[in-house]
């Protein structure tokens, strides 16, 4: 409650992220904080003391978040499905015995199809995640293999299906511009994808992240031309079939859109725990940041006592752009009341810009809303870098 640069007339809806760092194996293009769990010993993952930190990081959290509800949770990683189901239950006991969870709340979990038994997916249901995230990317042998993945076609495959009978709603991951991928192989992927019937489907364009294996020992990938014909042709085969694009790489029926996703692209606020987690948090005359200790092992040390690596505070000058790199992500956009209440900052912090992207045709202002046009969607960067601080 100290003195500030902003004026916040009231707090935005508030999520939980918990990463669990661990993976069977890391992919090429992955830049996430996750591990390889390796032990020549034999030595099992050791789940029950990561649990333990979790708890104490979270309770060290909570005079951050005193008093507000949780409106939805995404366990991510890594690799979340490696921890058994009743590790999951234990988790999401200690939040509920800690955090005031709306009776509704969005509970997420990655999946990866090659950690994928028959029955664990309902298992994970019963210890009460209520969506899935299954990583997928793709469902040609080849193209999984030069992404590193664990899985296979077949599995994943079961997977989705699985999904689908133990859950009401999930995700199915995808991703295209592939390693030596046509446009005939993206068509297949999501012809196969969309049998499967998923109520929403995310797909990434491959991109060659800093500090990974794919940046050190770039692949051969598809040119733009290319790329950009695989998204008009998916952009088109989900609209057909009832996903409808609500985000630049999100495509959902109605009522099956990620909750948690959308709080993160309209500037609500996060709690992160666990290995790297990533925490952004509003107060009265302030939006702050927070990471935590990357390495799992550090992190298991100095989870009791403060596990926090880096804390800073968002400037006035940077919110406009760290508002506008969330929000120009959703097709509809934003309100510019919602600006003001999640920033504190006047219409006039970015009337020059958004005057400026629509002249380029990169923004349409509808009264008050906000929002991308289909040029602004392609050249997004473009956009958002409009924003940025002079």
């Amino acid at each position: 409650m100290r003195p500030g640069t902003l004026q916040l007339q009231g707090l935005p809806p508030l999520s939980l992220y918990i990463h669990l760092p661990w993976c069977l194996k890391k992919c090429p293009y992955c830049d996430f904080n996750s591990h390889e769990w390796r032990d020549p010993a034999g030595t099992a993952m050791p789940e029950q003391a990561y649990l333990a930190a979790l708890r104490a990081d979270l309770e060290a959290s909570l005079p951050l978040i005193w008093g507000r509800a949780v409106h939805s949770v995404f366990i991510g990683g890594g690799t979340p499905s490696l921890f058994s189901p009743e590790s999951i239950d234990r988790l999401l006991g200690d939040v509920r015995a800690l955090l005031r969870l709306d009776a509704d709340a969005e509970i997420t979990l990655e999946a990866n199809p090659g950690t994928f038994e028959k029955d664990r997916f309902h298992a994970f249901r019963q210890a009460g995640v209520t969506r899935l995230s299954i990583g997928v990317q793709s469902f040609n042998d080849s193209h999984l293999k030069a992404l590193g993945r664990v899985h296979d076609r077949a599995q994943a495959i079961a997977a989705v299906e699985e999904a689908a009978k133990a859950f009401d709603t999930f995700n199915l991951d995808l991703m295209y511009a592939l390693p030596g991928q046509s446009l005939a192989d993206c068509e297949a992927d999501v012809s196969t994808a969309l049998d499967l019937a998923p109520p929403h489907i995310s797909i990434y364009h491959l991109t060659l992240e800093p500090n990974t294996y794919f940046a050190k020992y770039p692949p051969a990938l598809p040119a733009d031309d290319d790329a950009y014909a695989m998204l008009d042709l998916i952009t088109e085969r989900t609209a057909k079939v009832g996903l409808n694009r609500y985000e630049v790489s999100a495509y959902a029926r109605v009522r099956h859109h990620s909750r948690h996703n959308t709080n993160y692209w309209k500037f609500g606020d996060y709690l992160g725990i666990g290995a790297g987690a990533h925490s952004k948090l509003s107060f009265a005359h302030r939006v702050v940041r927070q990471v935590r200790i990357r390495d799992p092992r550090l992190y298991l040390e100095r989870a009791a006592q403060d596990p926090v690596a880096s804390v800073s505070e968002v400037s006035r000058a940077d919110l406009p752009f760290e508002y506008m790199l969330n929000a120009l992500r959703l097709v509809d956009g934003f309100a510019l009341q919602d600006f003001a209440d999640r920033t504190g900052l006047p219409f006039s912090a970015v009337q020059g810009a958004i005057e400026k992207g629509c002249a380029q045709g990169l923004l349409r202002a509808d009264g008050g809303q906000i929002a991308p046009t289909i040029r602004g969607m392609d050249f997004l960067s473009d956009l958002q870098a409009l924003f940025l601080p002079d």
